[in-house]
């Protein structure tokens, strides 16, 4: 009678566990049949190659908008991955217990801020000291989201490298930067490139902070000018009264997306197949 009842809670609960896994896959697959179903409808060449056409002409792209999202995006890596990298060194490798518990406590502390708050903040420190909206300035309130990101993502794969191998580096005579270099990066390279490419594409659907920081331009823009981004220009498009532009910010919620969707396939593939070190 006991192991009946045992047997019947067990199929019960693995019954409730396997519902409440479809329902949470059946949400991304709802999502991405709205967009396929939608989006599809102006996705076309000159969607990709032409600029925004002027406001209730039908027609047009939103070239600049997708230049422009991987502009903002690839320069807040560039400052943003450098930085979250090597304080996930300092946390994983030099950590001072005071100063450490600080700076990580301040990185999730970061992780957990509402991105408008990012956004507020970099449109005080650059945009009102440059005087002008510009995509550096987006860049850098997604860096600012990109940093602690990167930081405990490092800091919890080089965690996860065996003792012995710093053990036996440092025993060959290995000065303490040359095992972390040579040692201790490599062998967990798997994981922190993932945590890299995953934070990227966190921060590449970001609308909140690029509204305070790099506002839009039915132009091309540039680094020291307003420029669009895919994510703003979803949000102009959506709220207008044309239909036309409601179809263009479907296809660039596809767009979007399916941008995201290639960083996290990256991600998985890098953590799976793991990555080649040379050795000298």
């Amino acid at each position: 009678m006991r192991l009946r009842w045992r047997k019947t809670v067990n199929k019960v609960m693995l019954a409730a566990t396997g519902v409440c896994t479809l329902i949470s896959i059946s949400a991304l697959f709802v999502i991405l049949a709205y967009l396929l179903i939608n989006g599809t409808k102006s996705l076309d060449w000159n969607f990709f190659t032409q600029l925004p056409k002027a406001t209730g002409e039908a027609g047009g792209g939103m070239a600049n908008a997708i230049l422009g999202t991987l502009e903002i995006v690839g320069l807040a890596s560039v400052m943003g991955i450098p930085i979250g990298f090597m304080a996930g060194v300092y946390l994983a490798e030099f950590e001072d217990k005071a100063f450490g518990a600080v700076v990580r406590y301040t990185a999730d502390l970061l992780n957990g801020v509402p991105s408008i708050i990012v956004g507020i903040l970099a449109w005080t420190l650059v945009v009102v000291g440059m005087r002008h909206f510009s995509a550096f300035a987006g860049s850098v309130a997604l860096a600012v989201m990109l940093i602690p990101i990167v930081t405990r993502q490092t800091e919890q794969f080089l965690r996860e490298v065996p003792m012995s191998l710093r053990e036996g580096a440092l025993a060959l005579g290995a000065s303490k930067w040359k095992m972390i270099a040579t040692v201790v990066v490599p062998a967990g390279s798997k994981g922190v490139v993932t945590g890299m490419i995953l934070g990227v594409a966190r921060i590449a659907g970001e609308t909140a902070p690029l509204l305070f920081t790099a506002l839009n331009n039915q132009f091309w823009g540039g680094l020291n000018q307003p420029t669009a981004s895919l994510p703003v220009m979803i949000y102009n498009r959506a709220i207008s009264p044309y239909e036309d532009w409601h179809r263009q910010a479907w296809a660039a919620g596809l767009v979007l997306i399916a941008m995201v969707l290639i960083a996290n396939i990256a991600a998985r593939l890098v953590l799976a197949r793991g990555i080649s070190v040379p050795r000298g």
